[in-house]
């Protein structure tokens, strides 16, 4: 889900936002290092977010709760999800609400200096409009002027601020309007009632939402826009759960099951290359 934390969230305000969304029955497993119970592995993930994570049926569903299914199964426990907006993720995982972050987080610099990540995927970024009008943007730099929707806290609104600044404000064109919203879909009815001229959202969510909106909306941009790694988080300096998520990792590409995965959610792994450059390293 490219997103940064942006402004400050109160603990009131994080309590709010965290509820119990999909309890799994835990069974007697192995400990799992570094994990705050017993025999429990406890995610925060914003539920709102396909095909990466969202409600079906009041279960967690989407890519990142079958990988976390994949790994509590060879950590030897059952994963309990707690429903997060994704902006109190790194908040929460920090102030020890749940043990681990899954929910299509971008691995960014900023973000690797509060959080420790283990790199499991890449994606990008596209724009996509409504299909009855004539604004088909294809790359950042056509955004000046516009009024562009994004989930709260994604990672590319301070890129877009920096086109605002180096292309259009310094060319004489208007700035790029970056307006936040609380989910994906809230962005998506903001851009059907036209509060927005587009909406700017990771490419597999921006597919699925367009094939659930039949036809309402179009992706513009033909290439992927800033290519991202997407990361499991935990807590700074947890590195015994760390090590215990990459040893499960490392078993799931051993048996396929992973790059099974992948496949059928048309997705893949970084490279050690592109998860350094995520990094900054």
């Amino acid at each position: 889900m490219q997103k940064g934390l942006t402004g400050k969230n109160s603990t009131r305000n994080l309590a709010l936002a965290i509820a119990l969304a999909c309890v799994t029955p835990l069974v007697a497993g192995a400990e799992v290092k570094g994990a705050l119970k017993a025999g429990e592995l406890s995610i925060g993930s914003d539920l709102t977010y396909p095909p990466y994570t969202y409600l079906d049926n009041k279960q967690a569903a989407g890519f990142d709760p079958e990988f976390m299914q994949l790994m509590g199964k060879q950590l030897g426990v059952a994963p309990r999800f707690l429903d997060t907006r994704f902006a109190n993720l790194v908040l929460g995982v920090n102030a020890q609400r749940f043990d681990v972050v899954a929910s299509a987080l971008y691995v960014t610099p900023e973000r690797a200096r509060q959080v420790d990540f283990l790199s499991y995927l890449k994606t990008g970024s596209s724009l996509m409009v409504r299909s009855n009008g004539d604004f088909q943007p294809r790359t950042p730099e056509d955004l000046c002027g516009k009024r562009v929707g994004s989930i709260k806290g994604a990672s590319w609104v301070p890129k877009l601020n920096k086109v605002s600044a180096e292309h259009c404000l310094a060319a004489g064109k208007p700035a790029i309007q970056s307006r936040e919203f609380p989910t994906s879909p809230e962005a998506a009815q903001a851009l059907l009632a036209q509060a927005v001229d587009v909406q700017m959202e990771d490419a597999a969510v921006a597919k699925i939402t367009a094939q659930k909106l039949q036809g309402k909306t179009v992706i513009s941009s033909t290439e992927l826009i800033y290519p991202v790694v997407i990361g499991l988080a935990v807590r700074k300096g947890n590195q015994p759960l760390l090590d215990e998520l990459s040893g499960a990792l490392g078993k799931l590409r051993e048996d396929g099951s992973y790059g099974s995965l992948l496949e059928r959610y048309n997705l893949a792994e970084p490279s050690a290359e592109e998860i350094r450059a995520a990094l900054g390293n």
